[in-house]
């Protein structure tokens, strides 16, 4: 990034679309192990905007096939409105999660900026799960599991309109990394809507270098770059804090090469950061490790490399 914005953190501390309590922690456990900072040595101004207040978990079981329905709108509203906030001020928004379901507000901030801005959109989801699910399709209404197909239109009118428009992202938008983990119904769903995914099949058999070459191929300065990381995208031998693990992520250094050629674009210019659950984690080890990562994000490397964004 040559002309480095803002960076601007926002906590958005709820379980609500979530199975497992305790990801409403998340933003703080990132915060204790200095996201700030990390982001700061590599010449960024970060504002940390504090945690949004929404409404508390209930605890229920599902509704018409979903969990928590009003309290997942409310708080994909509230954060919606945040992101694209800094956005329209020109900085750097890292949604601070929480559960994926907020993953939907990312996403239509970003779509929205974009349709205003006149940009391309690419969004990498990095992820065990494609979470494009509806609740036709998974038993547990657990909203976690339903944001990219509800940004892109599938689903109820009060999720998939959220940003002003229905179906605020095309499937052909969407780059899913680390897939392992995928519901019966929703494999044929996610193939007939073209979403692209790069399973761990896929990058076993490829290597993470290949896969992020298809990923961020035909970018250019009028794209804006998201990405949206989920922690059980790395394997819970490294990454044990999520209530969703699936084994045989990408290892350490798969993820941080990942990480590493997302920066060498130059084009990233927004992030968030899900499902971080550190009543679940070793001496907070999981939000240490994805701090790590994200350093990688903005810049850190092991020598000085060509920039190529120039």
């Amino acid at each position: 990034m040559t002309n480095k914005p803002t960076v601007a953190l926002i906590g958005a501390p709820t379980d609500v679309g979530a199975g497992v309590r305790g990801v409403n922690l998340g933003p703080d456990a990132l915060r204790i192990a200095d996201i700030d900072k990390a982001i700061e040595q590599y010449g960024f101004t970060v504002i940390d905007r504090g945690n949004l207040q929404g409404p508390a978990n209930p605890n229920q079981p599902p509704v018409n096939g979903y969990r928590h329905f009003d309290e997942v709108v409310a708080w994909n509203k509230m954060a919606h409105d945040a992101v694209y906030d800094e956005l329209k001020n020109g900085n750097f928004p890292i949604l601070m999660g929480g559960d994926h379901c907020l993953g939907l507000a990312s996403l239509t901030a970003v779509a929205r900026h974009c349709r205003e801005q006149g940009k391309k959109l690419r969004i990498l989801w990095l992820d065990a799960h494609a979470d494009f699910n509806t609740s036709e399709m998974t038993p547990s209404g657990n909203i976690h599991g339903m944001p990219v197909a509800c940004a892109c239109g599938f689903g109820p009118d009060e999720l998939t309109t959220i940003g002003g428009v229905k179906g605020a992202i095309s499937p052909k938008d969407v780059y899913q990394i680390g897939i392992r983990s995928v519901d019966a119904k929703e494999k044929y769903f996610i193939n007939e809507k073209g979403v692209t995914v790069f399973d761990m099949r896929y990058i076993d058999e490829n290597g993470m270098r290949h896969t992020m070459e298809q990923a961020l191929k035909d970018l250019d300065n009028d794209t804006h770059l998201h990405i949206s990381f989920d922690v059980d995208f790395l394997d819970p031998s490294i990454a044990p804090a999520v209530g969703t693990t699936v084994m045989g992520g990408p290892t350490y250094r798969e993820a941080s090469l990942c990480m590493e050629m997302i920066a060498d674009t130059g084009l990233m210019a927004s992030l968030d950061i899900m499902e971080l659950n550190p009543t679940l984690d070793e001496r907070n080890r999981t939000a240490v490790i994805m701090v790590d990562f994200i350093e990688s994000l903005f810049g850190k490397s092991t020598l000085v490399r060509p920039d190529t964004t120039q």
